[in-house]
């Protein structure tokens, strides 16, 4: 028994149609001819491991879908997927990023943001999390926003939610993942706190960019995050992982977190 392959003509429209582009303008970017692009569209066409690497180039194809588009076309795959643990050197890359960030919080996800590497700074800023939330692997986007994680501390709620839903469609429009949709709907119904802001108003739009603000039981902390990627992936894995990465958003928060460090450290 064989399981379907959707043909690479199908995956090629698709991906087309998702970018927005005609067969014109796809055909043009790949310096080829539309009457070409059609053939291939359409399967009366075979193309070649080069043009399918110039399309997808064109195209902003993730490696992951590279890969399947290679592999529709008879290819096999063009990039490897091996796990961090395989992948030494850049988790030793990483590791050394995320732990000369301390004090402040900095973590590695994957495409479903689920968190593979953590310099574990600020146990306080998770207190009161249920312990499903914090069992590994923990989901960063659910222990911020959830009900039963940092959600009720979450002092501009509505803001970073919404923030948050911004990015994650940023990635459906990206690349479509049912897994990616299924938390865009839960982050979605998640309910507004009791006591968080309901709104932002005009001084939110002159800002730089949203905190995030936390309420703790040493004080509230705002953060400004960030987020690396790496530059020329060539391994699937990598070219899914991002870092983030948290730093003070004003002088309060720098006193409040030295006081957490020296909390941590004579417990």
């Amino acid at each position: 028994m064989t399981l379907h392959q959707t043909p690479f003509g199908v995956l090629l429209r698709r991906w087309r149609e998702q970018r927005r582009m005609t067969q014109t303008d796809l055909a043009l970017a790949a310096d080829s001819s539309t009457r070409h692009l059609s053939y291939l569209e359409t399967g009366r066409s075979r193309p070649s491991r080069e043009m399918i690497v110039r399309l997808a180039e064109c195209l902003a194809v993730p490696l992951r879908d590279q890969n399947t588009l290679l592999l529709a076309a008879g290819f096999a795959p063009g990039f490897q997927e091996r796990s961090l643990a395989e992948l030494e050197a850049a988790r030793k890359a990483i590791d050394s990023v995320l732990q000369a960030h301390k004090p402040y919080p900095a973590f590695a996800v994957d495409r479903h943001w689920k968190v593979v590497l953590s310099n574990a700074a600020l146990p306080q800023l998770y207190e009161g999390c249920s312990d499903d939330l914090m069992r590994s692997p923990v989901n960063a986007v659910r222990l911020i926003l959830h009900p039963a994680g940092m959600g009720p501390r979450i002092l501009n709620f509505a803001a970073w939610r919404a923030h948050t839903v911004h990015v994650l469609r940023q990635q459906m429009e990206a690349r479509a993942d049912p897994v990616i949709q299924g938390l865009l709907a839960e982050v979605m119904a998640y309910p507004l706190p009791a006591g968080s802001d309901a709104a932002e108003g005009l001084d939110a739009a002159q800002r730089l960019a949203t905190p995030l603000r936390i309420a703790t039981r040493l004080g509230n902390v705002s953060f400004l995050n960030t987020t690396t990627v790496f530059g020329t992936p060539n391994d699937v894995t990598l070219a899914e992982l991002a870092l983030e990465m948290l730093f003070p958003a004003d002088d309060p928060t720098i006193e409040i977190v030295k006081t957490m460090v020296k909390e941590t450290a004579a417990a």
